[in-house]
């Protein structure tokens, strides 16, 4: 049987002959002498005849050397051509990204915005899952996911893009009717709006500025899975409800919702583009991260008021 051919002899013997060098060339192949020494060594004790005469001030190709030369360059430049096309293959943003998002968050703010990335990426397709309920990103195949939490430790990479703040929100309407909660034990009295898809179970955690801390399992007419189901609901003035400030910002700004107990503060999260691995990430994903904080670091949904 053929032994396998010496590429890395060859490789090493055609680098020497260009630089005339042992040293030059284990410089530029970023090895040691020795290493190279040994390579082209182990090269003329499988061919059988020396490559190189070498002298203490010069070193010259055999006659041999001189007829194994060529075929030695071509193939180590072939090698470095092709391994240069698969970097360059490897590096170049294309491909299918599979991409987890919450469902309201992906219809009202990611979908218009992806037009812009498929024009600047052309060669890179999204498959968009859109669920409230959280994915296993490794179990599931997903790429990446964007998620609006109070992150807890993992084994996921998370990029924060940014925060999310949440309020206890209703109806001029409904306050008028039911009157305004000034503790959050006085929302046990009221209808609430609940959301099915919390990390936990459906509670209400709030906190005031002296470390008060209170929890409020809230009951009431409507429970959904979504969070847009209920808006509706709080709009037409049945319900509290509670909500990220992308999908309150334009009810408190119209005025149509208005914060209830301002002393007290839900916890803060963010707004985080979530990957399996930060080491094995490609270039797809890299760019879509990328694209992700520029559009969504500083975001119009910021309410002030």
């Amino acid at each position: 049987m053929t032994k396998f051919p010496d590429f890395e002899g060859l490789a090493m013997f055609a680098k020497v002959a260009e630089e005339r060098s042992f040293a030059r060339a284990a410089k530029t192949l970023g090895v040691s002498v020795a290493t190279v020494s040994r390579a082209v060594s182990r090269l003329e004790k499988r061919l059988g005849a020396r490559l190189f005469n070498r002298t203490s001030r010069q070193l010259a190709l055999t006659d041999f050397g001189l007829r194994l030369v060529d075929s030695a360059s071509r193939l180590y430049a072939e090698a470095e051509a092709a391994e240069n096309a698969a970097r360059e293959l490897s590096s170049r943003p294309r491909g299918l990204i599979r991409l987890a998002v919450p469902m309201a968050f992906g219809t009202r703010w990611l979908a218009p915005i992806l037009p812009d990335f498929f024009e600047i990426y052309p060669d890179i397709s999204i498959d968009l899952h859109m669920s409230d309920a959280t994915v296993d990103l490794v179990g599931d195949g997903f790429d990446a996911a964007l998620r609006i939490a109070v992150l807890r430790d993992s084994s996921l990479v998370a990029r924060r893009l940014t925060p999310v703040a949440r309020f206890i929100l209703a109806a001029p309407s409904y306050l008028e009717r039911y009157g305004t909660p000034a503790h959050p034990r006085e929302l046990t009295a009221h209808h609430c709006l609940g959301y099915a898809y919390r990390p936990q179970r459906d509670v209400w955690r709030l906190r005031n500025k002296a470390g008060e801390e209170e929890t409020v399992e809230p009951t009431g007419p409507l429970r959904a899975t979504n969070s847009q189901a209920l808006i509706p609901m709080a709009l037409r003035g049945l319900g509290i409800v509670e909500l990220p400030e992308f999908m309150a910002h334009e009810h408190l700004a119209d005025g149509r919702l208005k914060t209830i107990l301002s002393d007290w503060t839900l916890p803060s999260g963010a707004l985080y583009f979530v990957t399996p691995s930060a080491r094995t990430r490609p270039a797809k994903v890299e760019v879509l991260s990328d694209f992700m904080v520029a559009r969504l670091s500083n975001p119009p949904w910021r309410w002030l008021g």
